[in-house]
């Protein structure tokens, strides 16, 4: 029986990744070390996902290991060694805003944990696919600069742009713009993950992922925004929305279908693959339309504030173009538009907030 390996498996797409892998007959070993609550805080914790994990699949192989120590990878990899088929890497310092508190942590998260498990990889298990969930935020804040037009409910891109119809492609350019402290740390083990595709032969993609969702996010102000935007709806906690007038618009994939994703790549890989990943059209919203959205799910408005004071190197507008993608893996659909995002959000979530909250 092959092995996956799969880090942060007690995030959003780490735990969704370790239930699908167990499904198709695969062992699979998971790596967290809960840094999610030293993050955000002990409501974000993943513990709870960790457990969840251990209950429903038996033969589930945590270590609680930090992907800093590159000995303790190493020794991970070795232990498993040839019998790896797949590393879906997830585990990161995810936040747009916390990496500016800690840049050093941020880096050497996103970055050097990066290559400890590229190195790791290439020493003890060659020919095991690399699945890396990197981030729209590579882009940085070019995307600003494409021609906007402000409509009554979100900021939407010229209908005359190529760019219209199905969103942001591969060809935009990472570089001459602000990215944020952590995009930069991204952009970093982005290019590393290629790089050990092309110099070293090794089996790995880039996912440029848009905002990743599902009821299973430990959403917390810093991180997550749909998932905490939902529970604030829900619990009745106070919302801020930070600048842009509160329309701007990304577009939402699923777990589920992420997963979908990553597994069509792991069954058929090639090397330094770079894939932008989203809801695209078929599953975006503005801040103001998944504010009306939660609301109308949770039959309760929602307690929010505005600021006119946007994030620096934040997207007004964004929305992946997956036809790279869907071109290389055909007959791959996405499954969740955004009402059925956010009705997972609720339904599923809705219990363990409010337990939160309480």
């Amino acid at each position: 029986m092959s092995i996956a390996l799969v880090t942060g498996s007690g995030g959003l797409i780490g735990a969704e990744a370790v239930l699908f892998l167990a499904r198709q007959g695969l062992t699979v070993y998971g790596i967290d070390n809960d840094m999610r609550a030293y993050f955000f805080g002990d409501n974000a914790s993943t513990n709870w996902r960790i457990r969840d994990l251990e209950n429903r699949c038996p033969g589930y192989r945590h270590r609680s290991i930090d992907i800093r120590d590159g000995e303790a990878i190493d020794a991970l990899f070795q232990e498993i060694g040839s019998e790896l088929s797949c590393v879906i890497h997830a585990a990161a310092q995810p936040s747009h805003d916390w990496a500016a508190k800690e840049p050093v942590t941020d880096f050497s998260i996103n970055a050097l944990g990066t290559l400890n498990l590229l190195e790791a990889l290439r020493k003890h298990a060659p020919d095991a696919a690399f699945a890396f969930l990197s981030t729209n935020k590579v882009y940085g804040d070019r995307p600003n600069a494409l021609p906007l037009v402000e409509t009554e409910t979100r900021w939407e891109i010229d209908a005359s742009h190529v760019f219209h119809d199905r969103g942001i492609d591969e060809t935009m350019s990472i570089d001459g713009c602000m990215h944020s402290i952590f995009g930069v740390s991204k952009a970093s083990a982005d290019l590393m993950v290629q790089e050990y595709g092309r110099y070293f032969g090794l089996k790995t993609a880039c996912f440029r992922g848009g905002c990743l969702t599902g009821a299973g996010h430990s959403g917390a102000e810093l991180h997550g925004f749909l998932a905490y935007l939902m529970q604030c709806t829900v619990t009745g906690k106070p919302y801020t929305v930070f600048g842009y007038k509160a329309k701007q618009v990304r577009d939402n994939i699923h777990s589920s279908d992420l997963v979908q994703a990553l597994w069509r790549f792991v069954q058929a890989p090639t090397s330094a693959a770079v894939y932008n990943i989203g809801g695209g059209r078929f599953s975006s919203c503005s801040m103001l339309e998944a504010i009306d959205l939660c609301q109308k799910r949770a039959g309760r408005e929602l307690n929010w504030t505005y600021s006119d004071d946007n994030r620096a190197g934040d997207h007004i507008w964004w929305i992946s173009d997956i036809s790279k993608f869907q071109a290389d893996y055909p007959g791959f659909e996405l499954q969740y538009d955004i009402e059925a995002v956010i009705a997972d959000l609720h339904d599923n979530g809705a219990e363990r907030w409010e337990a939160l909250a309480s």
